[in-house]
């Protein structure tokens, strides 16, 4: 006779594991083992093995006696579970999974989810808005109500299994009888066979359709986010309740405005005049143009912070800001005068050098500023 491994060892757990471990880990190489789940050709042995560890050690009396003097204790060891009954090991096997064969085919199914990508614009992204969408799913058959018979005529008891929607074998084995249990081929699990297929559906229960569904979009969202609306997926079966649809949003890019964040980024172009002497300039911003004020003396690179005029807070009241960056625009073709001016200029301001606050700090701290993010 082969030599058994130890019980503990097959579980995988200390020999002073709790009744709940022993559980868990049960629970946990049944699943991985099962002939359902798994179709190895060592798989059922395993899963035997399994069971007859846990069918020893999960009993106090029988584990204290393993304990002392290991299998020569247990009364069935060595007549090959004679009597025993695997399908037992299949009710231990429900009870912790949910279920036979039967309940997991008649429970009710919820419908598979949807996903929809739509795209919106910057503006929209930022105030809200509402969308019309058009998506294809499945609903239940208009004209059989989900039923998938004729109107009229109803399913019969499935012949095969007996309404059972399972078909139970008994096999005898080196190991004793077991039961073994499938789904009914006949009727797939449901119990019932539709006679009178419903014309519409052709007795599936169910039929494609196209639906516009609104759908709000709030203030704030950004690129990438994701909207659920309940209950908008394809119909479930059995009486479970339909899937929910996706909509994945992607914000289109602005010609002027970049996000980040809450904030709303723009590039403020300057010449050398309006830098040196300041200005007065009506900016753009999602909400209308606003006048900004251009001290003298502004560095390209300089930022200017627009209070709450970036996007709202996602699911807040409360707005970010528009952050304007200063760029100096160095003229690329100047005429005769501009050019004469400009070199008359040149003789009275003498070499450049940096401002002194500038001057005070580190290169890459003004690197950063420059290339960095705001």
């Amino acid at each position: 006779m082969a030599i058994k491994r130890d019980y503990y060892e097959v579980l995988g757990v200390a020999r002073d594991a709790s009744q709940e471990e022993l559980k868990r880990a049960y629970r946990k190489l049944a699943f991985q083992y099962h002939p359902d789940h798994n179709k190895d050709k060592d798989a059922e042995e395993k899963f035997k093995e399994i069971n007859e560890a846990y069918e020893v050690l999960s009993n106090p009396e029988q584990r204290a006696t393993y304990d002392r003097f290991g299998t020569a204790g247990i009364p069935h060891f060595g007549r090959g579970f004679e009597g025993f009954d695997f399908g037992d090991l299949g009710s231990i096997f429900d009870a912790f999974f949910g279920g036979g064969v039967r309940a997991r085919r008649t429970a009710p199914q919820q419908g598979a989810d949807l996903h929809y990508n739509l795209a919106i614009s910057f503006e929209e992204a930022i105030f809200g808005c509402e969308k019309e969408l058009e998506v294809v799913r499945t609903e239940s058959c208009s004209l059989c109500h989900g039923t998938g018979s004729e109107p009229g005529s109803q399913p019969i008891r499935c012949p095969n299994c007996n309404g059972s929607g399972e078909i139970r074998r008994a096999q005898r084995s080196f190991f004793g009888q077991f039961i073994n249990v499938t789904l009914c081929n006949r009727c797939h699990g449901e119990g019932r066979i539709i006679s009178k297929p419903c014309p519409q559906c052709k007795g599936t229960g169910k039929e494609r359709r196209r639906r516009n569904i609104v759908i709000t979009i709030p203030p704030g969202v950004d690129d990438g986010i994701t909207i659920r609306l309940s209950g908008e997926g394809n119909s479930g079966s059995r009486g479970g309740a339909p899937g929910n649809l996706y909509v994945i949003l992607s914000m289109q890019e602005h010609e002027l405005f970049k996000r980040e964040g809450n904030d709303i980024l723009y590039v403020l172009a300057l010449n050398f005049a309006q830098a040196a002497l300041g200005d007065e300039i009506q900016v753009p911003t999602v909400d209308g143009h606003f006048l900004l004020k251009i001290p003298a003396g502004t560095q390209s690179g300089s930022l200017f912070r627009i209070k709450g005029k970036g996007a709202p807070h996602f699911r807040g009241h409360s707005r970010g800001d528009q952050i304007v960056r200063v760029h100096v625009v160095t003229p690329q073709s100047l005429d005769k005068d501009q050019k004469k001016l400009f070199q008359e200029l040149a003789k009275t301001l003498g070499p450049a050098s940096l401002p002194k606050d500038e001057a005070e700090r580190g290169f890459f701290e003004r690197f950063k500023d420059v290339f960095g993010k705001v």
